[in-house]
């Protein structure tokens, strides 16, 4: 980031309008017309050609080109045609401008991606950058900013909006007065031909005007770089996400692949990033309310304080489902709370007042909560009542927190009633607490500030990436099925880079006759497991391919004849290099390890239990790889089957730090490998007891088409 470039795009000390025009409803009006009614502090300077002919507009004068403004500029807003755009650029580059905010439509939107680029090339050649193009502008609050045809500035605030609509930008523009959430930037991104998603977020990072980034996100073109940028940040990022259906870019050849969707994978790279995901529109303004005014919620202790039982239940269901299950006070805050309500009031968890709470108790149990070393974090719900001032509980409530000196415990708040209280709960949001119209948004917005605590914990931690030395062996293997025309790797070729990266495999040979079979499976010794080898046969056992449990030389020789019958009947022009011979694992809990090489990404690692949990049910995880140990035991954790890998119904407990140390191993080849690998599974891995390990039984990798 060059972040005096980008000041000059996002608080630009002067702005020139390329494009300016005299007639009210073009884009180059609005754009001075936005200028002048927001008071922008900064010079203004309408470029057209005909300025001999045009003088003013809107009492300002008009240069013919930027390279006639006496002054120097930071900032042109270009609204020419787009096959003018280039020659605009050049100007300003000679000029000296910093950035070009194009709102001009018709590039790569429309197919002209070479048009694109020219721009971009042309600003770089003079070291400016491009913000857009085909984009609504950006706005600042701070410095009375409206470059952009959004008709207003929006409500002030402490939160920064990025979205990449320029559509849903100027609604929310509009809706920060209805929803009352502020904003200091909002900056439409469009193409980001240029200046990305990840530049403008480690910018807003250092922008004094900013306590939260909010994203909306449509896609990303460096994903890894966003990871980066967002883990680095020392601000709250919340991001919601359009197009979560299913990944069109994904393939279908692995059972990784058609699992994968931009909606899992997506949400893996915000958690690892830090970044929190919210839901819809609705919890994007909610979100952005709580991160932007309050402090993140470090521990586990949330005390709800209450003057109506209803909303309390309402409140303690919200929070066990939104994770931050409540517990009792202890015994001396317990005690404490008692001198604020009467003998039939609950100090316990939710803190019930009853409805007989008045300003006092409110002040009084609100001011304990915060100043109590257990508490640490509050959602105080008041219910409206005929004995009782809705602004007045506000102002109380206000007046605690300040009272209390404490500012590292967050405070939600939820107001239910008529205008009173919702004039009541504008009063609060304008003086930095956040307050919601029902109680389970107020759990849902501080379960959110507990999220954010945790999340960049997780972030932040160190990565440890399991070292390998064995990646030439491996695109030694790789190079000899492409030199024979194959896009997939035979399973004892997979299982081989598998065992180069420390992956438990079993032992696999090929055999080509039913001799061979019998020998190696003496050598192996009995059980045995025998399956087809064919790169054209990706599911062995659809093709009647795979037999197993075979006790002695005589089903090993019945087995080769069925299995090679069975893959002809399948396949008539199959390519079949022979049939494998491999150990029969003993039965373990099995589970699938895969990956797919995502195109935002790239290699991204899955993790779920196999059979019927992966085939019907879908019960999967992901990561952007690599995987540390510590993050791949919690993939176990998040899948719906977790309880049976830690054991259940007299089952002992899994092996999860061999299955947590063979996900890391399965993530650094498929990182060392991302050149070349597409798509894998490992289906089914066995799963041991606690000490005793796993196995990878069969294998796939799927090449990328080179």
């Amino acid at each position: 980031m060059n972040k005096e470039v980008l000041d000059g795009l996002f608080r630009p000390k002067s702005v020139a309008v390329v494009g300016a025009s005299a007639q009210p409803g073009k884009i180059g009006y609005t754009v001075i017309k936005n200028l002048i009614e927001a008071q922008y502090i900064g010079k203004i300077y309408p470029i057209n050609p005909k300025a001999d002919e045009i003088k003013e507009i809107l009492g300002l004068k008009v240069y013919p080109t930027v390279t006639d403004v006496p002054g120097p500029i930071d900032a042109a807003v270009i609204t020419v045609p787009a096959k003018i755009v280039p020659q605009a650029a050049e100007e300003c580059g000679k000029k000296k401008v910093k950035g070009l905010i194009v709102i001009t439509s018709g590039f790569s939107e429309v197919g002209e991606k070479d048009l694109e680029q020219q721009v971009v090339d042309i600003a770089h050649s003079y070291g400016m950058r491009v913000l857009g193009p085909n984009i609504v502008g950006t706005l600042s609050n701070s410095d009375r900013l409206n470059a952009s045809f959004a008709p207003f500035l929006p409500l002030a605030g402490k939160a920064s909006l990025v979205s990449q609509s320029g559509a849903l930008l100027i609604a929310i523009d509009a809706a920060t007065f209805t929803r009352r959430v502020g904003f200091d930037k909002l900056i439409s991104i469009g193409n980001m031909s240029d200046v990305s998603i990840a530049d403008t977020i480690e910018w807003l990072n250092e922008d004094e005007n900013t306590s939260c980034v909010t994203l909306y996100i449509e896609g990303l073109k460096d994903g890894r770089r966003f990871i980066d940028v967002c883990k680095k940040a020392t601000k709250p990022i919340i991001a919601l996400k359009a197009g979560v259906s299913a990944h069109g870019a994904a393939a279908a050849a692995s059972h990784t692949g058609s699992l994968a969707g931009a909606v899992k994978v997506y949400g893996a790279a915000f958690q690892q990033a830090g970044v929190l995901q919210a839901t819809d529109l609705d919890n994007l303004f909610d979100l952005t309310l709580s991160l932007s005014l309050q402090p993140p919620m470090r521990g586990e202790n949330l005390l709800i304080i209450t003057n109506g039982g209803g909303v309390g239940v309402l409140a303690t269901d919200a929070a066990e489902r939104y994770n931050v299950p409540l517990k009792f006070a202890p015994a001396d805050l317990q005690a404490e709370m008692r001198q604020y309500m009467p003998d039939y009031g609950s100090p316990k968890n939710p803190v019930d007042m009853t409805g007989m709470a008045g300003n006092e108790w409110y002040q009084g149990t609100t001011q304990l909560a915060l100043k109590h070393p257990w508490v640490d974090g509050i959602v105080v719900l008041y219910c409206e009542t005929a004995i009782t001032n809705p602004l007045e509980i506000a102002q109380s409530i206000y007046k605690a927190v300040q009272d209390s000196g404490v500012k590292d415990k967050p405070v939600t708040v939820s107001f239910v009633g008529g205008e009173r209280s919702a004039e009541a709960m504008r009063w609060l949001v304008e003086h930095g607490i956040p307050a919601y119209g029902a109680p389970d948004v107020a759990v849902n917005a501080i379960s959110a500030l507990r999220e954010y605590a945790h999340v960049k914990e997780f972030a932040n931690e160190d990565i440890e990436i399991c070292q390998n030395d064995h990646r030439d062996a491996a695109i030694e293997i790789i190079n000899a099925a492409r030199a024979d025309g194959r896009d997939s790797l035979t399973e004892i070729e997979a299982k081989q880079i598998f065992a180069l990266y420390g992956l438990p495999v079993t032992q696999t040979y090929l055999a080509k006759s039913e001799e061979e079979a019998v020998s190696l499976a003496r050598k192996i010794g009995y059980p045995v497991v025998m399956k087809i080898v064919s790169p054209d046969i990706l599911h062995k056992s659809d093709a009647g391919g795979v037999k197993v449990n075979l006790k002695d030389d005589h089903a090993v020789r019945e087995a080769y004849t069925t299995i090679m019958n069975n893959a002809k009947s399948y396949k008539p022009d199959a390519n079949i290099h022979g049939i494998v011979v491999q150990e029969m694992a003993p039965w373990g809990t099995e589970v699938i390890l895969g990956s797919v090489n995502d195109p935002t990404f790239g290699p991204t690692m899955m993790f779920g239990l196999g059979g019927i949990f992966v085939e019907v049910l879908k019960d999967v995880t992901f990561r952007v790889a690599p995987v540390t140990t510590k993050q791949a035991i919690r993939m176990l954790d998040e899948i719906r089957g977790a309880p049976i890998l830690a054991g259940v119904r007299g089952e002992k407990p899994r092996d999860r730090q061999a299955l947590a140390e063979t996900v890391c191993k399965y993530s650094n080849m498929i990182l060392d490998l991302a050149d070349e690998i597409s798509e894998s599974d490992a289906n089914p891995v066995l799963v041991y007891e606690e000490g005793k390990g796993a196995k990878v039984v069969d294998a796939r990798i799927i090449l990328k088409n080179k």
